[in-house]
C-alpha cells in the first residue's frame, strides 16, 4: 500500500485541484484564524464540495471550542478534524463518536511516547516544535526519536517535509502518511503545482 499524502494549507480552488490531479489524498484547510494559511468555512466549503469525491477534506482547528468546530464540519462537510492546539484527551473524545479525529503532537529533540496512550484517536500528527506556533513552521524535528511509533499508531509525519527530504524521512519513520505545507509553497496559502507533483512523487515511489 502506497503511503497517504495530505496537502495542507489549502486557500483556494485552483491548489485544491492540482493537489488532487497530481494524486493527494489528503486536502488540509486550516480554520485558525491567525494562521497565514487562515480559509473562511464558507469559502472552504464551496470547495469541499467539489473535490471532497477524490481526496479526504480535513480541517485543522487550534484550541477551538467543540460546539464551533462541529458546526463547521457541518457547514463545510470535511472528513477528518485535525486538533493541532493543546486539546485534550476530553476534547478529543467529544468529538470522536461525531467525526475521525486526528491529534496533533509538537515533537521537541525528545519526545515521550507516554502522551499518547491518554488519546484515543483515529490519527497521531506529529509536527516540528517552534514555540508560540501551531504548524505550519517549515522545521525539520529529528526523526530517530519517532521511529517505530508506526507500529502502535497510525502515524501522519509532518514538520518540514519537502520534495527533497520526504523519501527518508518515509523510510526512517514508516508512517501511515505525511503532510506538507510549507514545503510546497510558492508563498503561504498559494502552493506551487510543479512541488506539489514532485513531493507525492517522491513519496509514492518508496516502497516499505
Amino acid at each position: 500500500m502506497s503511503i497517504v499524502v495530505k496537502i495542507c494549507g489549502i486557500t483556494n480552488f485552483e491548489d485544491a485541484v492540482n493537489s488532487v490531479e497530481a494524486g493527494a489524498d489528503m486536502l488540509g484547510f486550516v480554520f485558525y484564524e491567525k494562521s497565514r494559511r487562515y480559509i473562511d468555512p464558507e469559502k472552504a466549503a464551496h470547495i469541499v464540495r467539489e473535490v471532497s469525491s477524490f481526496a479526504l477534506c480535513v480541517g485543522v482547528f487550534v484550541n477551538e471550542d467543540v460546539e464551533k468546530i462541529k458546526r463547521i464540519v457541518d457547514q463545510t462537510m470535511i472528513d477528518i478534524v485535525q486538533l493541532s492546539g493543546d486539546e485534550s484527551p476530553e476534547v478529543c473524545q467529544m468529538l470522536k463518536g461525531f467525526v475521525p479525529v486526528m491529534k496533533s503532537f509538537k515533537v521537541k529533540d525528545e519526545f515521550a511516547e507516554d502522551v499518547l496512550k491518554n488519546y484515543d484517536v483515529d490519527f497521531v500528527h506529529l509536527d516540528s516544535y517552534s514555540d508560540g506556533e501551531y504548524g505550519g513552521t517549515g522545521k525539520v524535528f529529528n526523526w530517530d526519536g519517532v521511529a517505530g511509533l508506526s507500529e502502535r499508531y497510525k502515524i501522519i509525519l509532518s514538520g518540514g517535509l519537502t520534495p527533497e527530504n520526504v523519501r527518508d524521512a518515509i523510510l526512517k519513520v514508516k508512517p501511515y502518511g505525511v503532510d506538507v505545507s510549507t514545503g510546497v509553497e510558492e508563498y503561504p496559502g498559494k502552493k506551487s503545482f510543479e512541488k506539489v507533483k514532485s513531493f507525492i512523487e517522491n513519496a509514492k515511489n518508496v516502497k516499505l
